[in-house]
């Protein structure tokens, strides 16, 4: 028995170290490492690398059709296994609409989401011809869903990003704020909000003691439920408004207090600020985490990460609907964790579903993911300078990664180091493993790719 025990525990060591698995539901919560702060560890003190596709009804249903079916979460996380994807964003939606003509969708609809936070209770009735919300009654099948879903994703060895607020549907869905529950004719608590505040944006603000009370208390709840579990982070708003600032840094800043006194505390983020906020309200902000806008290149020729947040680079934020596999490895290289806005199945928003370069993007970053798990990644680091491609990871003397963005042979400098390196080539585009010769240090190595076409990656590691 023991012997079968001890068999068993060397095998689940061998996949954790070969597919770069993080076992999330017994390491715990993941915390920034002191050693590399661009990436977060857990108590193996390894490095864990983010990277998936997060869809925007995995949380709440949202529906076009009242005989439209439910959202099939376990499907879902099937089709994030199948990637080798280990994190996604877990979407909240603030209305009771969408209205998916501000995504300049063709065929536009307005789309109905439930459940809420909140109990419809009355008296009264809001808006939409429904009882009214009580703000301090909270729904129990909102909340049990939260903590089903996290668990599932645990169970899977997943972690998500638990989304508290969603701040571009209130801006830019038509007829927004009159499907918010915080309007104030909207919840029996009559809110004092500006009538001539049109959009409702003061509600993400510190403007109103009142609501940011009740949103304190909202956010209580969501930590109760899901405290406990070790697979979780936090975003406090998907693209709130620049005017947001403060509040989002109050509520990051109450996370962490309110998880002071808990049993454990969670890594807290803070995301692009659409319209018109800038990367550097996220890098001072005193979150863990950021998702930066495209300025400084995070498209196209991404700035390597210094440490100063763990950066999760989500192509919600640099195209919307949009990106490329190229950008995948480009970020992974420079030291961030990238993620994609799926339309997945197309039920939400029907432009990017189905199409060749989302399955692109979803293969590249199940790849690099793989290719994380087979580095020291806790101790190589963005080292550009090395490489004629400009793209590598070094834990100089030791080990080496590079990217061969197409079929011209890169240089890497080995001018500094002696010892022999073991070499194997993989393939971007598909993830082919083809072993390569033994190489000298203390040169400048030319590497050319064994593969006919596509994108390549060398992995060079002294023996």
């Amino acid at each position: 028995m023991i012997k079968r025990v001890l068999i068993l525990t060397a095998w689940m060591a061998f996949l954790v170290y070969f597919t770069g698995c993080q076992w999330a539901d017994s390491r715990g919560p993941l915390e920034v490492s002191e050693e590399n702060p661009g990436y977060f560890t857990d108590r193996s003190g390894k490095a864990v690398y983010l990277t998936g596709s997060h869809t925007w009804n995995n949380l709440v249903e949202m529906s076009a059709s009242p005989d439209q079916d439910p959202f099939d979460y376990d499907e879902y996380l099937d089709f994030l296994e199948h990637y080798h994807h280990n994190f996604f964003r877990l979407w909240a939606w603030d209305l009771l609409t969408w209205n998916t003509s501000g995504n300049r969708e063709e065929n536009s609809k307005t789309i109905s989401v439930y459940p809420q936070p909140w109990l419809r209770t009355g008296p009264g009735l809001a808006l939409d011809g429904e009882p009214r919300f009580d703000l301090t009654a909270f729904n129990p099948e909102y909340f049990q869903r939260l903590g089903e879903r996290v668990q599932k994703a645990a169970d899977r060895h997943m972690y998500v990003s638990v989304m508290l607020f969603e701040g571009w549907g209130t801006q830019f869905s038509p007829g927004a704020y009159p499907n918010h529950p915080f309007h104030p004719s909207n919840n029996l608590q009559n809110l004092p909000l500006s009538p001539e505040d049109t959009l409702g944006l003061s509600i993400y603000t510190l403007d109103h003691q009142e609501v940011t009370r009740l949103q304190e208390a909202y956010v209580r709840k969501v930590i109760e439920t899901v405290n406990e579990f070790d697979n979780v982070l936090y975003e406090i708003s998907n693209e709130n408004h620049p005017g947001s600032t403060g509040w989002q840094y109050h509520m990051i800043r109450f996370i962490k207090q309110t998880e002071s006194g808990m049993g454990k505390s969670h890594p807290v983020g803070m995301t692009f600020q659409y319209r018109g906020g800038s990367n550097q309200s996220l890098f001072d902000s005193p979150a863990d985490w950021i998702s930066p806008n495209p300025e400084g290149g995070y498209r196209d020729d991404p700035p390597a990460s210094t440490g100063a947040k763990v950066i999760i680079s989500d192509t919600d934020h640099l195209w919307g609907i949009g990106g490329n596999r190229q950008w995948v490895w480009l970020s992974f290289f420079r030291g961030l964790n990238p993620i994609f806005m799926d339309a997945y199945d197309g039920t939400v928003l029907e432009r990017g579903a189905r199409t060749d370069w989302a399955e692109e993007i979803r293969t590249a970053m199940g790849i690099a993911r793989q290719m994380a798990g087979r580095i020291d990644l806790l101790h190589c680091v963005p080292s550009g300078h090395l490489s004629s491609s400009a793209y590598c990871l070094a834990h100089p003397g030791r080990e080496y990664l590079v990217y061969v963005p197409d079929d011209e042979p890169v240089t890497l400098d080995l001018e500094g180091t002696r010892g022999t390196f073991r070499t194997t080539w993989f393939s971007a585009l598909d993830g082919r493993e083809e072993a390569g010769q033994l190489v000298e240090g203390g040169k400048q190595l030319r590497l050319s790719s064994p593969f006919r076409e596509g994108e390549a990656v060398v992995h060079l590691k002294k023996k």
